[in-house]
């Protein structure tokens, strides 16, 4: 297969992920975004966790919040647990690399607080346990996994959401969480600020 050809064959396996999943997962998302929106109303804040790929995802959705997104309005609370190395690495160091998000949101984290776990394949340890964490801080969370949810699927309660994208390769389930996080930014700035 010549270049040009597997070039034409990502963008098409990557419009057939998103038509998949805009199909199965548009209540889901809207049913997030909604969870994510009440929580900032009440004074909450959203933490957000990933490795990777998925950790650069956890700063991007942080970051539009913080900011902006697709208008002017007040930022918004969000903090990405990937971003402070020093702390990153302490807890490694000290505890175990499994433990570098845990610790934070139970230190970060308040009842009514929103936790976006990002996991392509849903058995990301460190970020499983921050599942765990933020049910004892009394948490909701929002997971964003793939392929069969992995363990990831099993730790989340009756007030959670997960949005599984119905894909197997990593680079699809990226792809089609880059633009669930799109989704989440607009449905939260539609329900705090309305149609601008």
């Amino acid at each position: 297969m010549d270049a040009e050809t597997r070039v034409r064959q990502h963008f098409s396996e990557s419009i057939a992920a998103k038509q998949a999943a805009a199909e199965k997962l548009s209540p889901v998302i809207a049913g997030a975004g909604l969870l994510m929106g009440q929580s900032l109303q009440r004074d909450g804040k959203i933490l957000s966790c990933g490795n990777g790929g998925s950790a650069g995802d956890a700063q991007h959705f942080s970051s539009e919040l913080l900011n902006r997104f697709e208008r002017e309005r007040p930022g918004l609370p969000a903090i990405a647990l990937t971003t402070d190395s020093s702390t990153l690495t302490s807890i490694a160091n000290d505890y175990a690399y499994e433990d570098i998000f845990a610790k934070q949101v139970r230190a970060l984290g308040r009842s009514g607080d929103v936790l976006l776990a990002i996991s392509t394949s849903g058995n990301s340890e460190n970020v499983n346990r921050a599942i765990v964490a933020a049910h004892e801080r009394s948490m909701q969370v929002v997971a964003l996994s793939g392929r069969n949810g992995g363990q990831m699927a099993g730790l989340l309660s009756a007030g959670d959401v997960e949005i599984r994208v119905p894909a197997d390769r990593t680079a699809r389930i990226q792809e089609v969480h880059l633009v669930v996080i799109h989704c989440l930014c607009d449905l939260i700035d539609e329900s705090l600020f309305g149609n601008i």
